[in-house]
């Protein structure tokens, strides 16, 4: 099943680093090596949470989710991506942007760099993303039908606070603008304005993904825990939704990664081959969760991703004011992983009779 499912991981990370060897030599090698690093262990959490979605969708989307979604994650986010930030903030021509990209830190005295102009709008990044991956985990704490508990004390009154309506916003919404008040946010209006399309990105692509499954046969008691083969999965609009979805998530967990990158180098050739190859692994990974049957298996593990999302959202936030090392948000998101794995492997051999049975 590893060759199965990560093969194509491994051939891409070939022909990614000989790629980067032909364009820079040994040194290009050694910085998309590292970004590839800095890719997994930013995202892990990131493919526990997608694996939950993609096991409902038919292996046909799956499929699509690997390739056409690979795509869309390696020239979309990690090449196109910094492109359009650039040319939006300030204010110059796609050519020029590239041309600037190009130069790295071989500019004219008084001349703004690439990545200075990307670190400048960073607020605006960091709103959007983290509105974003908010609402996901308030969302996921918040629903009244989820019976397990990791961190039973503090989940159990997380969930009773769900019980208001439009908790969720309510609660996401006040701490955008409770940190952007207390951090005195630079360009606040900008920063306000991003973090609502954040969140009216996730209303959206959410409401329409629950919608479809909804009128396409698909109930939560439905939902695959591995490829069984026996259970209604997604095709169709539901299936699109849910595709679109899990690229919207990528793009959020990927905005400190394409950011944290331009600390190692500026060259935007080598960012899109390191980031890219680590985002193929992330996809892999995903797909194996979910052919293993892992987030069933392994009960708590979902929790810990979740809680490994709320952190990164806070992060996010306050990053619009300070700078945080990416070794401390990709640890903190291996720390939660590891925990609830820990957690789970406990429980089940105190308690072998739930665990469940998942077939491979």
């Amino acid at each position: 099943m590893i060759l199965k499912t990560f093969g194509w991981s491994f051939a891409i990370t070939v022909a990614g680093l000989a790629a980067a060897f032909w364009y820079a030599g040994l040194n290009g090698i050694a910085i998309a090596a590292i970004l590839i690093v800095l890719e997994v262990s930013l995202s892990f959490d990131n493919a526990v949470v997608n694996a939950k979605v993609l096991g409902k969708m038919s292996a046909f989307w799956q499929k699509i989710f690997l390739t056409v979604g690979i795509l869309i994650a390696v020239f979309g986010m990690r090449l196109v991506f910094p492109f359009v930030v650039v040319w939006a903030t300030a204010g110059l021509a796609p050519a020029k942007a590239w041309d600037l990209a190009m130069q790295g830190e071989d500019v004219a005295a008084g001349q703004e760099t690439y990545a200075h102009i990307l670190h400048e709008a960073h607020p605006m990044i960091a709103a959007f993303g983290g509105m974003f991956l908010m609402m996901i985990f308030l969302d996921y704490f918040f629903d009244d039908e989820k019976e397990s508990h990791w961190l039973e004390p503090i989940e159990r009154r997380i969930k009773t606070l769900g019980q208001l309506e439009g908790a969720a916003v309510i609660t996401s919404l006040g701490l955008l603008l409770l940190i952007a008040a207390v951090f005195d946010v630079k360009d606040l209006g900008s920063v306000l304005a991003a973090g609502i399309l954040g969140l009216l990105t996730y209303l959206v692509v959410n409401g329409l993904g629950g919608y479809f499954e909804q009128t396409s046969g698909l109930a939560d008691d439905d939902e695959p825990s591995g490829s069984t083969g026996e259970l209604v999965l997604a095709t169709g609009k539901a299936a699109f939704f849910m595709f679109l979805y899990l690229e919207v998530l990528d793009a959020s967990f990927s905005f400190d990664g394409v950011i944290g990158a331009f600390a190692i180098t500026s060259d935007p050739i080598i960012i899109a081959l390191g980031l890219g190859v680590g985002a193929m692994y992330v996809r892999s990974l995903t797909v194996y969760l979910v052919r293993k049957g892992t987030l069933a298996e392994y009960r708590y593990l979902e929790h810990g991703a979740h809680w490994a999302i709320g952190a990164l959202a806070l992060l996010l936030f306050v990053t619009m004011r300070f700078e945080i090392p990416e070794v401390v948000t990709g640890l903190i998101g291996v720390a939660f992983i590891a925990a609830s794995f820990y957690w789970s492997i406990r429980e089940n051999r105190k308690h072998p009779e739930d665990v469940q049975k998942v077939s491979v």
